[in-house]
C-alpha cells in the first residue's frame, strides 16, 4: 500500500507514542480529530494500525507483504465464484462443443436431470471427439466426459488460496464448486484462473499491495 506523507507521519507518531489517541495525534499535527479521521480509518482498516476503545492506536508492526497475505488467506471461495457452466450428460457432444465457444470457457460441468455433478468435458476432451469419424449429434456426452472419482472440486467455503493451489496442481482451468447433499453434489458455482486474476486486482485497487 502506499501511503500518503501524512499517514506515513501518524505512523511513526503511534511508533514513538503509541498507545495514543486520535486527539493527542491530531494534536502533534497541528490538525483537527474530523479531518484525521479518514487518514485513521484507512490506517487501521489496511491493519497498519489497531485501536482499542479507552486506550488509543498502536503500530501492528505488520509490513504491507504480510497485510496482504492475512488478507489473501481470509478470503472464501464463495465470494468470488462465478457462475458455473453446465450441460446435461444426455446432450450431444455438437451442443457441448457449441455451449463452449458460445460461453467462451474451457471446461463444462456435466450434470444429470437433477443438476448434480456426473463429470466435466474440456475443449481439449471435444477435439478428440470431432477428429474421429462418429456422428457429433448422435455422441452423447457422458460416453466422452471425465467422470468422478477424477474430477477434481471446491466448496463454497473453501479458502480461496487453497482453490488455487488446486489449479496449480491440477493443471485445470476451472473447478466446479459444489454443495454435497447425502453423497450427490449440486454445482453451485465455478472457480477459475480468471477469478484469481480478479481477486488480485481488486486487492490491489483496495491499496493492498
Amino acid at each position: 500500500m502506499e501511503l500518503t506523507s501524512r499517514q506515513q507521519q501518524i505512523i511513526e507518531i503511534v511508533k514513538e507514542n503509541g498507545p495514543i489517541t486520535g486527539e493527542n495525534i491530531a494534536t502533534k499535527l497541528d490538525l483537527t480529530r474530523a479531518t484525521l479521521r479518514p487518514d485513521l480509518s484507512i490506517l487501521t482498516m489496511a491493519g497498519f494500525l489497531d485501536a482499542r476503545p479507552r486506550v488509543g492506536y498502536f503500530v501492528t508492526g505488520k509490513t504491507g507483504t504480510e497485510l496482504f497475505t492475512e488478507k489473501l488467506k481470509k478470503l472464501k471461495v464463495k465470494h468470488y465464484q462465478s457462475v458455473p457452466i453446465v450441460i446435461n450428460e444426455n446432450e450431444s457432444v455438437y451442443d457441448a462443443i457449441s455451449t463452449i465457444f458460445l460461453e467462451d470457457v474451457g471446461t463444462l460441468f456435466v450434470v444429470d436431470q437433477s443438476s448434480n455433478l456426473t463429470g466435466v468435458v474440456s475443449r481439449k476432451d471435444l477435439l478428440r471427439a470431432s477428429m474421429g469419424n462418429q456422428d457429433l449429434n448422435n455422441l452423447a456426452v457422458h460416453i466422452i466426459m471425465t467422470r468422478m472419482p477424477n474430477i477434481t472440486i471446491c466448496n463454497k467455503e473453501d479458502l480461496l488460496i487453497d482453490a488455487a493451489r488446486l489449479l496449480i496442481e491440477k493443471q485445470i482451468d476451472s473447478l466446479p464448486v459444489v454443495n454435497t447433499k447425502n453423497g450427490a453434489m449440486q454445482v453451485v458455482g465455478r472457480i477459475t484462473k480468471t477469478n484469481m486474476t480478479k481477486v488480485f486486482v481488486e486487492l490491489t485497487s483496495e491499496g493492498m499491495v
